[in-house]
């Protein structure tokens, strides 16, 4: 027997007990075990007019506009039609009516404009405002308002005008060729399939992402179309925002009464009623006080020690607002049966009511990852949601349209714009779409794309996506990285983010198609985690969303700007300035 010290038993000892632990859990490193093989996957060409990625409320408008101007229409998702992504979890649709509205629409833009501290487009807020009552009109249509969940309402016009529907398939690449987009590739989560789509022009309606945090129920959002796309050359803004939602620890998206009871809350509208809302304040508290509303909701939101935190404008300062509540407001007296409260009626919501999500512990964090509704995305080149990429566009949380700015300044006016700017994308995807003869993919490029795909599944041995993810999250959601930023910190996040990119992704293993699914989301949102830190180190200003420690005021000298990111042809990641003014 070979004589060994204390020291080098009790080192051995706790190796091997280490990589126990990790076996047991199936996290790290470990040998691959599939169930089944690339050569297995049948592979189904199809061919299309107007692909639409995404069944979301983007998705929705973008396939029915596109159909509705003559295109031949697909629409894939990764989810069921109107029950994935963010859409099943809101509420409230923005209607401006002009008759009845206390601005005018010039007045409401620039409105918008001032609460946002100049980082809203303007054209896009227009657009918005002046479309939200056409589409709010053909959701009534649909039966939109008549219930909770909104897969019945979805179908009717899909069903009407015959697009075919791709449910349950992860799309992986956009395919591009002669330098305009040519279609895209996936595989089917639960079939041996996969998917080479031919397609005349492109619709991303994948939504933004997080970093599937233990919040908001959004974990089937990270960043797909966003890196896709990134990957052929599109640009993307918006990385360095957060969005501010809070959450209830439990339920985090559910609705509640003013009794506090959880009720299914039917989509009602909204009018005119600018804030500056979930920012980082509530985040400042807590980083500098411990949770700040300890106490639970109706704590004040913007209680900041005077000269301290985030910066609000003044026209927009309600020092005594409360965290929103959910349902019909607060209710008081006895709390009457089920079946004779408000909610019970069967009427929508009063207008202005809360976003679910936004009523309990009031600490933003609920869905880390993801910036203010419509600040992040691809970078538009014209009002028609069209990006950099000929042929491809985004719409709603896809494209970075900066429709409100890098705030919250109008409640209900996310849905909207989703439903408003997949109108208008589907509409310019078809025209664009007429003027394209054929479409050609080369089967090198297709083969290439399949062994991009499968390599997770091919890999004889790797890490997790489980460990790798997890190993994320612990980097890049505390407060005091992702949030309430400081230069040194953010460095040494990126560094370890860094390492995953160049050593943990190329070797993400899977073993059967839900682990593939996982290995691709994880590779985006680690992507996605290297944008959001090197945006967030060049804005040396706070602003918004956006708040650093360490350059806690605006700079409106340097920084009346968004910035832009894309791949350079070396494969780096670089970044740019783009003025306000571009689009004023």
């Amino acid at each position: 027997m070979q004589n060994i010290s204390r020291r080098q038993f009790i080192e051995r000892t706790a190796a091997t007990a280490g990589f126990a632990a990790l076996a047991s859990m199936g996290l790290g490193w470990g040998q691959n075990k599939p169930t089944l093989q690339s050569k297995d996957m049948l592979q189904k060409q199809l061919q299309t007019d107007v692909l639409v990625i995404g069944g979301g409320m983007a998705g929705l408008f973008a396939a029915v506009k596109a159909r509705d101007a003559g295109a031949k229409v697909m629409l894939v998702s990764k989810g069921r039609l109107g029950s994935s992504g963010s859409t099943p979890f809101a509420k409230g649709m923005f209607e401006f009516d002009p008759a009845t509205s206390k601005y005018s629409l010039d007045e409401f833009v620039d409105a918008v404009g001032r609460s946002s501290l100049g980082t809203n487009n303007p054209v896009y807020t227009r657009q918005m405002a002046e479309h939200s009552k056409a589409r709010i009109e053909e959701l009534r249509q649909w039966g939109f308002f008549d219930s909770a969940i909104y897969h019945k309402s979805f179908s009717q016009p899909v069903t009407e005008r015959n697009i075919p529907v791709i449910e349950r398939v992860m799309v992986t690449h956009l395919i591009k060729e002669n330098g305009s987009v040519a279609g895209a590739a996936g595989f089917s989560i639960d079939e041996r399939k996969t998917y080479i789509f031919r397609a005349k022009s492109v619709i991303l309606c994948t939504g933004a992402g997080g970093f599937k945090p233990n919040g908001f129920p959004i974990n089937d959002l990270t960043h797909d179309g966003t890196i896709m796309a990134y990957n052929i050359g599109a640009k993307v803004t918006g990385k360095e925002w957060n969005d501010g939602h809070p959450g209830k620890s439990e339920n985090p998206a559910a609705c509640y009464d003013g009794w506090g009871d959880m009720f299914e809350q039917k989509p009602g509208t909204t009018s005119v009623d600018i804030h500056h809302d979930l920012g980082m304040e509530l985040n400042y508290l807590a980083y500098i006080n411990g949770n700040p509303v300890s106490g639970g909701p109706g704590a004040p939101m913007t209680n900041l020690p005077e000269g301290q935190g985030p910066y609000v404008p003044e026209e927009f300062r309600h020092n005594d607002r409360k965290a929103p509540q959910e349902g019909r407001g607060e209710q008081k007296g006895q709390k009457p049966p089920r079946g004779q409260r408000p909610q019970d009626d069967g009427k929508p919501p009063k207008e202005g009511g809360a976003p679910p999500g936004m009523g309990g512990i009031p600490v933003g964090g609920s869905s880390a990852g993801m910036a203010i509704h419509k600040s992040e995305g691809l970078v538009p080149v014209n009002d028609k949601c069209q990006s950099n990429i000929p042929g491809l566009y985004a719409a709603g949380d896809a494209l970075g349209s900066y429709m409100s700015g890098a705030i919250y300044t109008q409640v209900g006016s996310s849905l909207t714009g989703s439903a408003v700017q997949g109108a208008v994308a589907g509409q310019a995807a078809a025209q664009y779409a007429q003027s394209i003869r054929k479409v050609e993919i080369s089967q090198s490029k297709i083969k290439q794309i399949e062994e991009e795909i499968y390599a997770p599944l091919n890999r004889e041995a790797g890490y997790s996506p489980a460990y790798v993810t997890h190993t994320l999250q612990s980097i890049i959601i505390p407060n005091f990285i992702l949030y309430i930023k400081k230069e040194k910190l953010m460095k040494a996040a990126l560094a370890y983010v860094e390492e995953l990119r160049d050593h943990h992704m190329p070797m993400l293993r899977a073993s059967d198609l839900h682990e593939l699914r996982l290995a691709h989301e994880t590779a985006n949102m680690i992507i996605s985690a290297e944008m959001k830190l090197k945006a967030s180190i060049m804005r040396t200003e706070s602003r918004c969303s956006h708040y650093r420690l360490d350059y806690p005021n605006p700079d409106n000298e340097n920084w009346q700007a968004w910035i832009n990111i894309y791949k350079a042809e070396d494969g780096s990641m670089k970044l740019e300035k783009q003025p306000f003014s571009h689009w004023r």
